[in-house]
């Protein structure tokens, strides 16, 4: 991800469109403030499940994000303890009181 200042990026938009073109995306800043980002089209998506914090840490390029998770390919996984086991084992562990 490039970082472009906003008179740079005036100055030379046709090759930070280039960039984009190949896939790449552009975070425009106005003096150190992130204020815009040029991406291919379709690259917005992923960016709008995002909570608003991890969406501007991707957009300074601190962190990329994933994919959305697919519930499907996690298995079910069966109970660890058998209902009401948790409460006796907190029971025992307070002791008398």
């Amino acid at each position: 991800m490039t970082t472009v200042g906003l008179r740079e990026l005036k100055n030379r938009l046709a090759e930070y469109i280039r960039e984009v073109r190949a896939g790449g995306a552009v975070v425009v800043t106005d003096r150190g403030v992130v204020v815009a980002e040029i991406v291919p089209p379709g690259g917005v998506v992923a960016r709008a499940a995002a909570t608003p914090g991890l969406a501007a840490l991707a957009a300074r390029g601190e962190v990329t994000l994933g994919a959305p998770n697919d519930p499907s390919v996690y298995p079910e996984l069966p109970p660890l303890l058998r209902p009401g086991r948790a409460a006796e084992l907190l029971d025992e562990e307070r002791g008398e009181r």
